[in-house]
């Protein structure tokens, strides 16, 4: 991983702080963690902060083992579960 040396008014420090300390990151995740956000949002203006960072999430479960398969041809009708025949 290569070193960034970057310079913020004092104010954007505090908050990222402030922001890291809330998440348990280190000041240098969280900066990494806001890079990595921002970079996606200029390649992809369509796209809420929310859904990115739901997509983040959801990478960061699948590369930890956490998902599980989905049988699609399961459909739920009120609590019940029919095959769909697909």
């Amino acid at each position: 991983m290569a070193a960034l040396n970057l310079r913020v008014d004092e104010g954007t420090k505090r908050t990222v702080e402030a922001r890291a300390k809330g998440q348990h990151r280190t000041l240098s995740d969280q900066a990494r963690r806001y890079l990595e956000i921002a970079i996606i949002a200029e390649d992809n203006p369509e796209l809420s902060f929310g859904f990115i960072e739901g997509v983040l999430e959801a990478k960061a479960e699948r590369d930890a083992g956490l998902l599980e398969p989905v049988d699609w041809s399961v459909e739920v009708d009120g609590g019940r579960q029919k095959r769909t025949g697909r």
